[in-house]
């Protein structure tokens, strides 16, 4: 892992920033972990339970100054001593993606998805899933915009960068619904009202809060999914045909999180392909 020094490959003119991607040992979060990289900033990639992929999205990134953190968002303390690790690390954290989120159930057994469905599942399995999902997708980032955000107010940036940039990774779900894992679908929707309500309350210290709700996207763990007999259908609900890579997704983030991307502030931004309208 590279550490410390000044980082290569940046754009003339270009500031440097501190960048925490939360959920980026795989799939969107290392993709934008990489548009961050070759950017010219410095980013920690956090994960929960894979230090192996971690490692390798850390040795795929340019420059240097990159670290890989390990934290549990469903845990408080976890998250406050993530927020102090990356600020240690980095200097100060200038831009925050709030990206991880539980969509797979890690007590299932393996299977693919955590569904919890209210006509098959039993009253113990639905309490189990609300509260693991919303742990991870609504506390977890409710707790470290906050640790994060106090330490964006209390750090001033260098010169020529803005005070702060939030970007939410929400879903599409949260509008069109999720009937097989609906606490996914309210954690996401519940995340898009706290980015707004965040936009409001941060904007007069200068850190805007954007939210991005893309739909079904092409990563390592939709491709059972996607392979399967459904997957022509998953892909037919975009009149494109298709459904979105991971470094799309990656791409649109890092433009909402530039410096000049201010006026974005507290808006849902819908990355579907058009395939939910709204």
């Amino acid at each position: 892992m590279a550490d410390g020094g000044a980082v290569t490959g940046r754009v003339r003119g270009q500031v440097g920033r501190g960048v925490l991607v939360t959920g980026a040992s795989r799939g969107v979060g290392a993709a934008t972990a990489r548009c961050f990289a070759e950017r010219g900033d410095r980013v920690v990639v956090h994960y929960r339970s894979a230090p192996d992929l971690a490692a390798e999205v850390i040795a795929s990134l340019p420059g240097e100054g990159h670290v890989a953190l390990q934290a549990d968002l469903a845990d408080p303390a976890a998250v406050r001593a993530l927020a102090d690790e990356a600020a240690a690390h980095l200097g100060r954290v200038d831009v925050l993606v709030n990206n991880a989120a539980m969509f797979l159930d890690p007590g299932d057994g393996g299977s693919r998805r955590g569904e919890h469905r209210v006509t098959d599942v039993d009253y113990d399995a639905w309490v189990s899933a609300w509260q693991r999902t919303l742990a991870t997708n609504l506390l977890g980032p409710a707790n470290l915009t906050f640790c994060v955000a106090r330490q964006m107010m209390a750090t001033p940036p260098a010169d020529g960068l803005p005070t702060g940039r939030v970007v939410n990774v929400g879903s599409r779900g949260a509008f069109r619904g999720e009937p097989d894992v609906p606490a996914y679908g309210a954690s996401k929707a519940g995340l898009h009202a706290f980015g707004q309500s965040m936009a409001v309350a941060l904007a007069p210290h200068g850190i805007s809060v954007v939210s991005i709700a893309p739909g079904f996207i092409a990563t390592d763990m939709a491709a059972q999914l996607l392979d399967s007999p459904v997957g022509d259908a998953i892909r037919a609900q975009s009149p494109f045909g298709r459904v979105a890579t991971p470094e799309e997704v990656a791409g649109a983030i890092l433009t909402l999180a530039e410096p000049g991307a201010e006026w974005a502030s507290g808006a849902v931004i819908d990355f579907n392909g058009a395939s939910h309208l709204r």
